[in-house]
């Protein structure tokens, strides 16, 4: 080996600035195990925690009941609604029903007139009539005849007034036009004449 192979074999190794592995100390890069790590100031006092888990629980306490005042609410809110549904439905049903009546007033008359004739043409009328008034019945607009009945202002409408001796002052004694419906629902008062009982 000649002296320009080991002077160029020196610099590399100068370059180079490393030892052969076997020449080369222990590198210490293992991590300290738990039990040898510096203690640390972290631990929560337990007064603390106490106070945490109270007001952790009065949060709770807090939250559930306003969950159930607004199941509450909803609950509310919702048969309301329903209740306000029911009652447009019975309102515009009433409002038909109540136009209807001229109809059947009509036909009642028409009967009245007719009185007991066998006509097959009365008959159909009074067939229709009959009709009429089951479809009010059905929707709870029953028709109640209060001749003999005492007068009542919530039911009855006076519309004149009659002497006679045979019955109680204040009772109805003649229906000019009919009453549909009860006091829960009326559909219309009945149109009466009332007994005064003077002679």
């Amino acid at each position: 080996m000649t002296q320009e192979h080991v002077t160029r074999e020196k610099q590399e190794a100068e370059v180079v600035g490393t030892a052969a592995p076997d020449q080369r100390g222990p590198v210490d890069n293992a991590v300290p195990a738990d039990d040898q790590r510096e203690p640390t100031d972290s631990a929560v006092p337990a007064d603390d925690l106490a106070q945490a888990l109270d007001e952790a629980r009065a949060r709770v306490a807090e939250l559930e009941d306003r969950w159930r005042r607004s199941v509450a609410e909803l609950d509310n809110f919702r048969k309301r609604t329903a209740r306000e549904a029911e009652n447009l439905r019975t309102d515009e049903r009433a409002g038909v029903l109540r136009r209807w009546l001229t109809v059947v007033d009509s036909l009642e008359l028409a009967l009245a007139h007719a009185g007991a004739s066998p006509d097959p043409v009365v008959e159909g009328v009074r067939a229709v009539w009959e009709q009429a008034l089951a479809l009010m019945a059905e929707y709870g607009y029953r028709r109640y005849d209060d001749l003999g009945q005492p007068f009542d202002p919530a039911l009855h409408e006076a519309v004149g007034t009659a002497t006679d001796s045979s019955v109680r002052p204040g009772t109805v004694v003649h229906v000019v036009r009919a009453r549909y419906g009860d006091a829960g629902r009326l559909l219309r008062p009945a149109g009466v004449i009332v007994a005064t009982g003077e002679s």
